[in-house]
């Protein structure tokens, strides 16, 4: 663990300067910038009052949980063709299905369908980017098209077709694709 790169890290955060960090640890300026840049290492006491000042704890401090991605590009999707049911989904938050919710991208060709047809628990929400789809669940139909959401708990067989194609944007809690 870089401990000086993470001080540093720390002070931008709270938007402190070194001057500031040092004020309020009764240490100099020039003794942030050597911790800073791993040129001398705080004693422990030193280090926690560091710490103590920067709002935070030894132990979240030292906890080396990795950060979680939290922006994801097009590189990172997953997409899965289904040709049998002229459709294509792209997972936009990959490995989501580890989450509460799960969104998808679906792109429906003309005549093409969900395979998402038996009930299960949770909610389902979705935003129709481009085209007209309609949405199935029992023996109901809906119509959605573009601009239009929709929300429902999956109780019932239930799937989304289009006959000209379409664009949506599908969250599942929890995730079911």
């Amino acid at each position: 663990m870089d401990i000086g790169h993470k001080i540093r890290q720390l002070r931008i955060l709270k938007g402190l300067t070194q001057k500031e960090l040092a004020d309020r640890t009764e240490l100099s300026k020039g003794f942030i910038s050597q911790v800073e840049r791993n040129h001398t290492s705080p004693s422990i006491a030193t280090l926690i009052d560091i710490l103590q000042c920067l709002g935070t704890t030894p132990a979240e401090f030292f906890n080396d949980i990795p950060e979680e991605q939290v922006v994801f590009v097009k590189e990172d999707y997953f997409e899965k063709q289904d040709h049998e049911r002229h459709n294509t989904i792209k997972w936009i938050i990959p490995n989501a299905q580890k989450n509460q919710m799960e969104p998808i991208l679906l792109k429906l060709e003309a005549g093409g369908s969900t395979n998402m047809d038996h009930p299960h628990e949770g909610e389902e929400f979705g935003y129709v980017l481009s085209g007209v789809i309609t949405i199935t669940l029992g023996s109901q139909t809906y119509k959605a098209k573009k601009g239009d959401s929709f929300y429902f708990v999956p109780s019932c067989t239930h799937f989304i077709t289009s006959k000209t194609g379409a664009v949506i944007l599908w969250v599942s809690s929890p995730p079911s694709f």
